[in-house]
């Protein structure tokens, strides 16, 4: 027995001298204070194809993303995961694109970029991107029991035929799952144009959870004086309009970027798209 015991003793001894001697270490990156942090998002009015992906992204000539994760059609990157970007020191940059596998340049600008978190929104090959904060740190609602809060952000990226910006003024609305009351999310965005976050509530389908329910969500038009009117009229796959409206499955204490897309009167028809952000 008392060999058994110096045994494990001598045991316990190097284990615990190797942990010293191999600590473990986390191959990340610390940003310093001059460095901007950014996700680049692909809002040009294209149809959902292989061939309109772009397979390759440089920031300042240098290479940020290939073929292997590529930026596709109404989407964003870095992909993978919500709550990552990309990093480059702040001021002035250089952004290309390179669409279809044949590589294509389709896309060249210089945009300032500040210090912080911003969402990059490219919506035009012609056209210099439209940079918005993306309001990080985010806040919290909490409570003692569970919380009944999500964010949406909603973004007017809508054309009306191809190369012609909408000039509708859109006011974005959810339903509350409680009251079933529409109720305006932020106040109404011209193209180009974001409402920032915006609370809305989710109750919990099931209690022991970490809670969600759908959400419904409309767009109305708003007219040269402000008043809030019909239904946003959009294009289907038939080639008639039909009134706005969809919904989403939304979690307590996420946060989405909503954002309108695609061509209201035309091919490829618009829609809105959800991204995670939080």
């Amino acid at each position: 027995m008392k060999i058994s015991k110096y045994i494990s003793l001598v045991l316990i001894t190097i284990i615990a001298m190797s942990c010293d001697k191999n600590e473990i270490e986390y191959n990340t990156t610390s940003l310093s204070d001059e460095m901007a942090e950014f996700q680049l998002h692909y809002f040009v009015p294209l149809t959902a194809t292989s061939s309109n992906n772009i397979y390759q992204i440089k920031i300042n000539d240098q290479l940020y993303a290939n073929k292997t994760s590529p930026l596709t059609t109404y989407n964003a990157v870095p992909n993978g995961s919500v709550s990552r970007f990309y990093s480059v020191k702040s001021g002035e940059i250089n952004i290309k694109l390179y669409k279809g596998t044949d590589l294509e340049l389709v896309y060249d600008q210089n945009v300032t970029l500040n210090k912080g978190k911003q969402n990059v929104f490219i919506y035009d090959f012609n056209k210099l991107p439209i940079v918005f904060d993306n309001g990080y740190p985010y806040t919290a609602n909490t409570t003692e029991d569970t919380d009944s809060t999500a964010y949406v952000k909603f973004y007017n990226f809508l054309y009306e035929t191809e190369g012609v910006p909408s000039s509708l003024k859109l006011q974005y609305q959810y339903v509350d799952p409680g009251t079933k009351e529409v109720v305006n999310l932020g106040s109404p965005v011209s193209f180009g144009e974001t409402t920032g976050w915006q609370p809305i509530k989710v109750i919990k389908s099931t209690y022991n959870s970490s809670g969600y329910c759908r959400i419904d969500y409309k767009i109305k038009v708003v007219d040269e004086n402000g008043n809030v009117g019909e239904d946003l009229l959009l294009w289907n796959s038939n080639g008639n309009y039909v009134n706005y409206s969809d919904y989403w499955k939304e979690y307590i204490g996420r946060r989405y970027h909503h954002i309108i897309g695609g061509m209201r009167s035309a091919k490829p028809v618009a829609s809105v798209r959800q991204i995670t952000a939080l």
